[in-house]
């Protein structure tokens, strides 16, 4: 017996497909949000190594804070980039999350096709194996005879 198709099939192999780029896609966000965390924290950390040490002259202690706050702006701009890269990690995240959702709507319609095929290839069966016995039983025996199942 030919197999019922399912006619959602390609757009269920396009959906798994962009699935698939969609996890790609979360996890670089990931890998990329990771990154500028670590460079945040290294900016941070940064900072707190510039003291200026024992007796210096005015100048180099000039210098000193103005290094300082140079590193403390770029360690808040880290800072800032890396919240962002969070943030947007999450929006591909949940992008990611919306498009297995929507797989997994099709997939669950392709299981029940599956399934209502299934159930329609064992009814046409017993249905065949009914015929055939009931067949049977309508025949008379060669000699006439009726059957014991009349």
């Amino acid at each position: 017996m030919k197999h019922a198709a399912f006619r959602l099939q390609p757009v269920l192999e396009l959906r798994r497909t962009q699935e698939r780029t969609a996890a790609l896609a979360a996890a670089e966000a990931a890998r990329a949000a990771a990154d500028a965390d670590s460079r945040a924290t290294a900016a941070e950390a940064a900072v707190g190594a510039i003291v200026p040490t024992g007796t210096t002259s005015s100048g180099a202690f000039r210098a000193a804070m103005v290094l300082g706050r140079v590193a403390a702006e770029d360690a808040a701009a880290a800072r800032a980039l890396a919240t962002a890269s969070a943030e947007q990690a999450q929006l591909v995240r949940s992008s990611w999350t919306a498009a297995a959702q929507r797989t997994k709507g099709l997939e669950r319609l392709r299981e029940r096709h599956l399934e209502t095929v299934r159930i329609a290839e064992q009814a046409a069966e017993e249905r065949s194996v009914d015929d055939l016995v009931t067949g049977r039983s309508s025949r008379r025996t060669p000699s006439g005879e009726v059957s014991w199942t009349d």
